[in-house]
C-alpha cells in the first residue's frame, strides 16, 4: 500500500514526498478523469422517465400562478386603550397625555405585528419557489444529464436567487427586532409614567378608576410587544440556520451539476462520527497504513495531484474499493485548543472529501471519521482504502 505525505518541506516550500513507486506520468493538477470511470454507465436517453422541462422550457413543479400555496400567517390584533373621559383636572390631563402616548404605541406595534405577517408570508413563498427549483434541479439530475449542463445552471441561479431574498427577510427582521425593542422601552416607560402618576396631587376619584384601567390596558400592551419580540427572535434564529443549510446544499448541488450526476447532501449535513473502538470505522482502518496524509502545517496545502494518483492505482488493483477519510487532530493543549484543533480537522477532511467527489469518486463508497492523536503535531487527514 502506498503512502504519500504532504507536508512543509524545509525553507517553507510545499513538497510531495512519495515513500511509494509512482507513475512516470500524472495528469495536470485540475483536469482530474473520473475515479470510477470504469463503472460508470453512460447515461442514455429515458423514454419513461418524465422531463424536467415542460414544452415552454419551464422546469415541472416551478411555481406558477396557480400553484397552491400554504396558508398565510395572520396577523394578531393589538389590544386598543380603553377611552375615558376627562375630568379637568391635573392628573386628568396628565391620563388623557398617557392614553394618548399609549395609543400612539399600539399602533406601532399594530404595524410591527402586520410587518412580521408579511415577512412570513414571503418566506412561504420564497421557500415554496425554491423548493419547487430545486426539486426540478434534482430530477433531472436522478435521470441522468450532461455536465454542467446550461439548463440546470440557470435553474442554480434561480434557486440562489430566492435564497437571497430570504436573507434579505432576514435582514428585514432584524430591523423589524430593532423597532419592537424600542417599542417595548416605550410601553416600560409609559407603564412607570402610569404607575407615578398616583402620588400627583390634586387627582379625584375618577383619575384614579382612569389610571388603573390605563395601567391594565399598558399591562396588555407589554405583553404583547414581549411576545412580538419572542416570536421575532425566534424566526430570525429558525430562518438564519435554515439559510446556512440551504448555502450548503447548493453549494453540493452546483458540485452534482458540473459532474452531470448527484452526489447527496452536502457535506455541512453530514455527520462526522469519532472514531471509537469498535466501531465500523474502527475496524476499517484497524491495522492498516494509510493510503494518503496529508499534514495541514499551513493553509495552502497541493495535496490533490498525490490524492488522485493514490487513489487511482488503488482502483486498478480493487475496482470496487472504498474509501475511508480520517480527520486526525494534535491531542496536547488545552482543551479549548483540543476542540479548536478538532473542528479544523474536520473541515480539512471535508475538504479531502470534496476533492474525491470532484475527481468522480461516488460519495457512498466514501466514509468520514476523526480522532484525537497525541502522536502528530498538526492536522493530519488520513485516507484509507479497503
Amino acid at each position: 500500500m502506498m503512502i504519500f505525505r504532504v507536508s512543509r518541506a524545509a525553507g517553507g516550500i510545499s513538497a510531495l514526498v512519495f515513500l511509494g513507486l509512482l507513475g512516470a506520468c500524472a495528469e495536470p493538477e485540475g483536469a482530474w478523469p473520473s475515479l470510477d470511470a470504469e463503472n460508470r454507465a453512460t447515461p442514455a436517453a429515458s423514454t419513461t422517465a418524465p422531463d424536467p422541462y415542460g414544452t415552454a422550457g419551464t422546469p415541472v413543479g416551478a411555481p406558477t400562478a396557480t400553484t397552491a400555496r400554504l396558508p398565510a400567517p395572520q396577523s394578531r390584533v393589538v389590544p386598543t386603550a380603553t377611552p375615558g373621559a376627562a375630568t379637568g383636572t391635573f392628573v386628568g390631563q396628565k391620563v388623557t397625555q398617557l392614553r394618548g402616548d399609549l395609543v400612539a404605541l399600539q399602533g406601532q406595534i399594530q404595524q410591527q405585528n402586520n410587518e412580521l405577517t408579511q415577512v412570513r408570508t414571503e418566506t412561504v413563498q420564497t421557500t415554496d419557489a425554491y423548493h419547487a427549483v430545486v426539486a426540478a434541479i434534482n430530477s433531472r439530475l436522478q435521470a441522468g444529464t450532461t455536465p454542467g449542463n446550461p439548463e440546470l445552471i440557470q435553474q442554480w441561479n434561480q434557486a440562489q436567487t430566492q435564497l437571497d431574498h430570504l436573507s434579505a427577510d432576514i435582514a428585514r427582521m432584524n430591523n423589524l427586532s430593532t423597532a419592537a425593542a424600542a417599542s417595548s422601552a416605550q410601553a416600560s416607560y409609559i407603564r412607570e409614567s402610569v404607575r407615578s402618576a398616583y402620588s400627583l396631587s390634586g387627582a379625584i376619584e375618577e383619575d384614579h378608576r382612569q389610571l388603573a384601567v390605563l395601567e391594565d390596558d399598558v399591562n396588555r400592551t407589554v405583553v404583547e410587544v414581549d411576545r412580538l419580540l419572542f416570536e421575532i427572535s425566534q424566526d430570525i434564529n429558525r430562518q438564519t440556520l435554515y439559510l446556512s443549510g440551504e448555502q450548503r446544499n447548493m453549494t453540493a448541488l452546483s458540485l452534482a451539476i458540473k459532474n452531470g450526476e448527484m452526489y447527496g447532501a452536502s457535506l455541512g449535513n453530514r455527520a462526522v462520527v469519532p472514531l471509537t473502538p469498535g466501531s465500523p470505522q474502527a475496524a476499517a482502518v484497524a491495522g492498516q497504513r494509510p493510503l494518503v496524509v496529508i499534514r495541514f502545517d499551513r493553509n495552502d496545502v497541493n495535496y490533490e495531484q498525490a490524492l488522485y494518483t493514490a487513489a487511482s492505482q488503488a482502483l486498478e488493483r480493487k475496482p470496487d474499493a472504498t474509501f475511508t477519510v480520517v480527520a486526525v487532530s494534535p491531542a496536547q493543549g488545552t482543551s479549548a485548543q483540543v476542540a479548536l484543533n478538532a473542528n479544523n480537522a474536520k473541515r480539512q477532511a471535508e475538504r479531502v472529501y470534496r476533492s474525491l467527489t470532484n475527481m468522480g469518486m461516488p460519495s457512498s463508497r466514501i466514509t468520514m471519521t476523526q480522532t484525537p492523536s497525541p502522536a502528530v503535531a498538526a492536522n493530519e487527514v488520513h485516507v484509507y482504502v479497503r
